[in-house]
């Protein structure tokens, strides 16, 4: 297993990796929209919010030699059912290979986020 580690994306901010190559695969942690340059949330709404949070995994999956378009699944988790639709707007602007997915609403997020997307993705050989 390989450690994935880039100043790109917000560094951890507990004990985990951003993302561990495992084969093959790259298993990313969740990505909140954290600010990687100022370690803020500045995103305000789900709509800025899901891009930075997806934008910081666009990092992680550059980290590890792969992109958008090798994801095989993301798991999504919104702070409001009812951003749903806004959401996904953001998401189907990136995810254009439609990965398979879950998303769920939860009780909170880290820092108070409105958002929080973690992916697996393919590298290749």
């Amino acid at each position: 297993m390989k450690v994935i580690s880039t100043e790109k994306a917000p560094a951890a901010i507990g004990p985990y990796s951003q993302a561990i190559v495992a084969g093959n695969m790259v298993f990313a942690s969740g990505q909140i929209p954290i600010n990687p340059a100022t370690g803020e949330i500045e995103a305000v709404g789900i709509q800025a919010q899901a891009e930075q949070a997806i934008k910081n995994v666009g990092e992680i999956l550059k980290a590890a030699g792969t992109d958008y378009e090798h994801v095989v699944k993301t798991t999504c988790f919104l702070a409001d059912i009812g951003d749903f639709a806004a959401f996904n707007a953001v998401y189907a602007e990136y995810f254009v290979s439609k990965p398979a997915r879950s998303c769920v609403a939860v009780k909170d997020l880290p820092k108070g986020v409105l958002c929080e997307v973690e992916v697996t993705a393919y590298i290749g050989e």
